[in-house]
């Protein structure tokens, strides 16, 4: 059976205008090839509704499982949890358990529990809630769709909350082997290597060195013994 597929849709102005840099695709990446959930799209899209609608609607469609990143914070511009509730068509408010998880949380820090913090327990019928450890507020997942926090500690957090719960496939294994050549000298015979071993993915990433060009020649697969045999014809083909 093939592995379970996976998209994130990365939301937020900030991220479009360069004033802050993403990492929480770096950090899903990681997890997903060690559960064996290939990640096979990542978008970033801006604070607008229609938009994050359309996408949800859209990415929910063609992968098992979606992750959406930001817009689910307690401002005007969190619209992230009413634009993904437009999505399924369900309607969504404060919700008896979020609030109650809010509650407890800000009462024992001694915070007023305001209306700007109580949208962090809007929640769209039938969402189960995803636990964040760090900050309390959760995301939710509806169907296959898990929101989730853009702050990437939060993130995280509510990832290692999530991901022991979904159907997982093989882990994707990964081999290295470098050749102290430019990409140009060997792509030909590379390429007759990856025909050779269809059951694996085969990439080239060049680099310079003291001045010297090299290539990384990276082997990926979810067979160990198609892994190695591909890395051996690589190592043959361009010795150390």
């Amino acid at each position: 059976m093939p592995n379970p597929t996976a998209a994130i849709i990365l939301i937020g102005d900030e991220l479009l205008s360069g004033r802050t840099r993403d990492s929480n695709m770096f950090f899903l990446a990681q997890e997903l090839t060690r559960l064996g959930i290939d990640l096979r799209l990542a978008q970033v899209i801006p604070d607008d509704a229609a938009t994050i609608t359309a996408t949800v609607r859209d990415v929910a469609g063609r992968f098992d499982n979606v992750f959406t990143s930001g817009g689910i914070g307690p401002t005007h511009d969190d619209i992230t949890a009413d634009a993904v509730a437009a999505a399924f068509d369900r309607p969504i408010d404060v919700r008896a358990d979020a609030r109650a998880i809010l509650e407890i949380y800000y009462a024992d820090r001694n915070i007023e529990m305001n209306a700007a913090r109580l949208r962090m327990a809007r929640i769209p019928d039938g969402a189960i809630l995803i636990e964040n450890l760090v900050s309390a507020a959760p995301g939710f997942s509806i169907e296959n769709v898990h929101v989730m926090a853009g702050v990437p500690r939060v993130f995280e957090a509510m990832c290692h909350s999530l991901l022991p719960g979904l159907a997982s496939g093989r882990p994707v294994l990964s081999q290295t082997w470098t050749v102290m050549r430019g990409e140009g000298e060997i792509a030909t015979r590379l390429a007759q290597i990856a025909g050779d071993h269809p059951q694996v993915s085969i990439g080239s990433y060049p680099f310079s060195k003291d001045g010297v060009y090299g290539t990384n020649v990276v082997v990926r697969g979810v067979d160990g013994a198609a892994v190695e045999a591909a890395l051996v014809a690589i190592a043959e083909a361009f010795p150390a």
